[in-house]
């Protein structure tokens, strides 16, 4: 697939006072699941919305397999994305409401009904999509997203209302989808599910792009990886392993958190100076780690966990 490629570059955009986007740029490559992350606020919504030609930027480009999405015919067969669940007549059935949207891209029967059976929802294609659960509801999103057969996939939040099995069945498709090839950008709050399916991670905070890289780099680099270590004898442990180059964080009486020291690190530097222990495991780190250490201080909103309501 070509065309299978999203190009984002310097992109700007401002609304009143207030700057959404900041000089985002990323690459989401064909055959591989870009995950977009950040806060609420953080520019994610703009910048698709930018890339799908709803809003226009005040600098910078936006490109799906070289071209702006205003310039591309039947856009539906180049991109396919689910950007709004609640984006249909309520009083339209699934199947009518599919065909709607076959018809403006010159697309047949045989296809809407080829994508109704992909996203499960067979049996409710002749009901009203007013009378949905918010999951039907995206599994319909995903059906017009694929309608087309496009090579670019982009999906906001497509994990929302997702019951257990619904979020098995999507993280299988995902990892499908970009296995024939295509690029799919993929917004998501579901830390665990992104680390599970993206290859690609481009973190985002306040308009401008934090971090962007292959997952397992982006651990790696960003986070790292620590070492729980269980001992009575926590403060001489922590102090011989400082002196190694670690660092210690004491978390109750019989158990510390080590970085920057591997786990054969640790049992050497406590084997040196006769400190007992009982276990050394190694905790790698996570994306929601990274997410944390990458946007603390982004968040548009913010509660404060230590103070309760006051009437």
């Amino acid at each position: 697939m070509d065309d299978a490629i999203i190009e984002v570059t310097g992109l700007r955009k401002r609304f009143g006072s207030a700057v959404a986007l900041d000089g985002v740029g990323f690459t989401a490559p064909p055959g591989e699941v870009t995950g977009f992350i950040g806060p609420n606020g953080a520019g994610k919504s703009t910048t698709i919305r930018v890339i799908l030609g709803l809003d226009a930027p005040d600098g910078g480009r936006a490109r799906v397999g070289g071209r702006r999405y205003q310039d591309l015919r039947h856009p539906l067969r180049h991109v396919g994305a689910l950007a709004d669940a609640a984006a249909v007549q309520p009083g339209r059935t699934a199947r009518n409401h599919l065909m709607w949207l076959a018809r403006s891209q010159n697309l047949g029967a045989g296809r809407v009904d080829a994508v109704i059976e992909q996203v499960g929802l067979a049996s409710a294609a002749r009901r009203k999509a007013g009378g949905f659960s918010l999951g039907m509801r995206q599994r319909l999103g995903i059906a017009a997203a694929l309608l087309g057969d496009p090579p670019v996939i982009i999906l906001d939040e497509p994990f929302n209302g997702m019951d257990p099995e619904g979020i098995a069945w999507m993280r299988g498709l995902l990892r499908a989808l970009a296995a024939e090839g295509r690029a799919l950008l993929v917004s998501s709050h579901l830390m665990s599910e992104m680390q599970g399916i993206a290859d690609h991670v481009v973190v985002i905070g306040r308009g401008k792009v934090l971090a962007d890289g292959g997952i397992d780099e982006l651990l790696a680099r960003t986070a790292g990886e620590r070492v729980l270590l269980r001992t009575s004898a926590t403060v001489e442990a922590a102090g011989v392993l400082r002196r190694a180059g670690g660092a210690t964080t004491i978390l109750d009486d019989s158990a510390l958190s080590v970085s920057g020291l591997t786990a054969r690190q640790v049992v050497a530097a406590l084997g040196r100076s006769s400190v007992v222990f009982s276990e050394v495991t190694t905790q790698r780190a996570t994306l929601e780690d990274v997410y944390f250490r990458l946007t603390g201080g982004e968040a548009e909103f913010r509660a404060d966990a230590g103070r309760g309501a006051r009437r």
